[in-house]
This record gives C-alpha cells, structure tokens and sequence, in this order.
C-alpha cells in the first residue's frame, strides 16, 4: 500500500484497450475467480509482473558473475506466499501465471476450503466480516494468503456464521479445481 498521503495505482492499464481476444480472455479470469472487476485482474498482474521482472534482472546479473542478495529474498517470499514450490528458482519464476495469484487470494481459498458455497458468496462473507485469518478478521478478498496460514482460516468467532445452524452457512466440503 505505501504511505497514505501519497497514494498510486497498484496496477496498469492494458496498451490497446479494444483487443476482442484479450477482453475475452479477462473476462473469463473474472468469472473464474469472481472478482468485482479487471481492476482486481490487473493488480494480480502488476504483482506478477513485478516479481518476473525482478526475476529477470537477477537472471541477467547471475550471467554476469555476479549473485544478487535479493535473489534469496524473492524466493523466499514467494515460498512463503505458496505461490511457488519449495524446490523452485529464478527460472520458476518467470513460468509462473497470473493464476498462481489470484488462487493465493482469501476469496479463493474461502471457496477452496468449502467455507462458502460460491466465489461470490465467498466475497460477500469476507467483505462483510464473517471470515478470519490466524484468529483476526480479515475483510479484504484480495488478502493473499501465506502457506501457512492457509489451516486457520476460518468463520468468525464474533459472527452469526459461527453457528453450526446457520442456514447460509457452507457444508465445509473441500472444492477441487475443475
């Protein structure tokens, strides 16, 4: 987020704004992982064109002779996001996809767990409170979730959702990827 009093975009707009293929291949993606708009796709990519970017200019100092610091500390957050595996590098990096993202986000992993019965209904559980990472309410769908928080996230202990009788509240069946 960075300091308040001087906020910027998170993300970038697409070049050409009016690509057929492109607009649906987004839209897809937002349907997929039920985001509210492009503007969460585009800030899943910023993210991950960050981290490839960085990763290329490691690359090109490795090739150089020298080892960056940074290197280790890329990959490391990276491990600790899940978003790559434990025996992953640089190069792993760069094969990486916006997907990888967007399933670290709590909306995801809401629905992932069995927590909600729909993504949109994962979202609405999060922005409205019912939801809680490592025993603090989170309420931010984009929240991307580390590994090892992954367990402990669960309902609210404040919430109406707690309840077992609840008549909104999800069979807690674990969802698989289709």
């Amino acid at each position: 987020m960075g300091y308040p009093g001087k906020s910027r975009k998170m993300y970038a707009r697409p070049r050409t704004p009016w690509q057929a293929e492109r607009i649906a291949g987004e839209v897809e993606v937002v349907k997929a992982y039920g985001l509210r708009n492009k503007r969460e796709l585009w800030k899943a990519q910023a993210v991950l064109r960050k981290y490839r970017q960085a990763s290329r200019l490691m690359l090109a100092a490795v090739a150089v002779g020298q080892m960056p610091v940074k290197a280790e500390a890329i990959l490391a957050r990276l491990k600790k996001l899940g978003m790559l595996k434990e025996d992953g590098d640089l190069d792993a990096i760069l094969s990486m996809k916006v997907s990888d993202v967007l399933e670290r986000r709590l909306q995801t992993q809401v629905y992932r767990q069995g927590l909600a019965n729909s993504l949109k209904q994962s979202r609405q559980f999060i922005v409205h409170g019912h939801i809680q990472v490592s025993g603090r309410r989170v309420d931010v769908p984009g929240y991307l979730v580390k590994r090892g928080e992954e367990m402990s996230i669960d309902y609210y202990i404040g919430s109406p959702m707690a309840k077992e009788g609840h008549p909104e509240r999800a069979s807690r069946t674990p969802r698989v990827e289709a």
